[in-house]
C-alpha cells in the first residue's frame, strides 16, 4: 500500500485529505466517487493508515506498527465492511459492523475508520439506518463511502458528507506510470494509456492481460475486413462477438479508436499522433476510401450502438445496423 507521495494524479483530492489531517479538521463522513479502477480504495486505505499513523505527519510512515498493520489489513481499527449477498449492502450488514461496533472506542488508535466499498450497493433501509450514525458520531469515527455511482445515495446522506469527485488521470501520467513501474514499451503504455481513459487501475489490468491483446488483434481484423464483407459474413462476425458479450464495450472502444486514428490521419497525414502507428497502411486506405463526414458517421454510430446494447436492445440487431453504416460510409 503506497504512500500519498506514489499516488498517481489526484492531487486536489490528495491535497484536501492532508489539509484536513495538518489542520485537524477531519470530517466523520466522506463519500470518494469514481468509476471501477479510478484509485478510491487505494485513497481511502492511504488516508486510513496516514490518520493512524504513530508519527502522526500527513503522510504514512510505512514503517511504525500501526501502518504495517494497515498494509497488512490488520488493524484494529481500520474496519471494512463486508456483506453476503453480491448486488446489496443490507441493513444487517451496516447494523452488525458499523452501527453497533462504533459505539466501541477504538482499541489502539485515535480514529475508527470504516470503510465501505461499492457503497452504491446500501439499499435504503441500511441507508436510513446508517443516517443516524452519520448524524450524530462519536468524536473518533470516520466513514468513508466508497462509490461509482453518486445517485444512489439519499440526498440526506450526501449533504452531509464531504464529497470527493475523482477525476480521470492525465493520459501522459498513466503512460509515464505503465513504462517505468511495469515497464511496457512505448507503443504499448501510450495504447493502454489512451484506451484507459486516464483510470489507472482499468491501465494496470490492461498490461496484465493477453485477453486485451488478442481483443484488440480480433477488433482489427473485423475492421479490415468490413470493407469487403458480405452483410451475411458480417453477421458471422457478429456471432463471434456475441460469445464476449461482456467485453462488448471494449471492442466498440477500439473501433473507436481506430476511426479517431484515420480521421487524424485524414485530416493531418501525421502517424505521430496515431494510437495503432503499426497500422498505417489499413489506416492510410481507409482514410482514402472514406468522406470526413463518413468517419464521423462511424464515430456516432459506435457511440449510438454502446447506448442501445446498455438499454437492452437486441444485441445481433445493434450490431448489424453498426456494422451496416461502417461498411455505407
Amino acid at each position: 500500500m503506497p504512500g500519498f507521495k506514489e499516488i498517481v494524479g489526484h492531487e486536489e483530492i490528495i491535497q484536501h485529505l492532508q489539509n484536513a489531517i495538518r489542520l485537524g479538521k477531519v470530517s466523520h463522513a466522506y463519500i470518494l466517487s469514481g468509476e471501477k479502477g479510478s484509485g478510491k480504495k487505494l485513497l481511502a486505505n492511504t488516508f486510513a493508515m496516514a490518520l493512524q499513523c504513530e508519527k502522526k505527519d500527513i503522510d504514512p510512515c510505512q514503517e511504525c506498527r500501526s501502518c504495517k498493520k494497515a498494509m497488512s489489513r490488520n488493524h484494529p481499527d481500520i474496519i471494512y465492511i463486508t456483506h453476503e449477498k453480491p448486488n446489496s449492502i443490507g441493513i444487517e450488514d451496516i447494523r452488525t459492523q458499523l452501527i453497533e461496533d462504533v459505539m466501541i472506542k477504538p482499541y489502539c488508535s485515535s480514529y475508527k475508520i470504516y470503510i465501505v466499498d461499492e457503497a452504491e450497493k446500501l439499499t435504503l433501509q441500511a441507508q436510513n439506518a446508517l443516517l443516524k450514525t452519520i448524524e450524530e458520531p462519536p468524536a473518533y469515527a470516520v466513514i468513508m463511502l466508497l462509490t461509482s455511482n453518486m445517485d444512489a445515495f439519499l440526498p440526506t446522506i450526501t449533504s452531509r458528507c464531504v464529497k470527493l469527485n475523482l477525476r480521470p488521470v492525465q493520459e501522459s501520467m498513466v503512460k509515464d506510470y505503465l513504462m517505468e513501474k511495469m515497464n511496457l514499451p512505448d507503443y504499448q503504455a501510450q495504447m493502454d494509456a489512451a484506451f484507459s481513459q486516464g483510470n489507472i487501475g482499468k491501465a494496470k489490468q490492461m498490461a496484465e492481460s493477453d485477453d486485451f491483446n488478442l481483443m484488440t488483434e480480433q477488433a482489427l481484423r473485423i475492421l479490415k475486413k468490413s470493407k469487403e464483407l458480405e452483410l451475411y459474413e458480417m453477421v458471422e462476425m457478429i456471432k463471434e462477438l456475441s460469445a464476449e458479450k461482456q467485453n462488448i464495450d471494449e471492442y466498440l472502444d477500439l473501433f473507436a479508436m481506430w476511426f479517431r486514428d484515420v480521421l487524424f490521419f485524414k485530416a493531418t497525414k501525421e502517424v505521430d499522433g496515431l494510437m495503432f502507428k503499426d497500422q498505417l497502411n489499413y489506416i492510410k486506405e481507409r482514410a482514402k476510401k472514406s468522406s470526413y463526414e463518413g468517419i464521423e458517421k462511424i464515430i456516432d454510430a459506435i457511440g449510438t450502438a454502446k447506448e442501445r446494447l446498455h438499454a437492452n436492445v437486441n444485441f445481433d440487431l445493434v450490431m448489424e445496423l453498426l456494422f451496416l453504416t461502417i461498411r455505407e460510409n
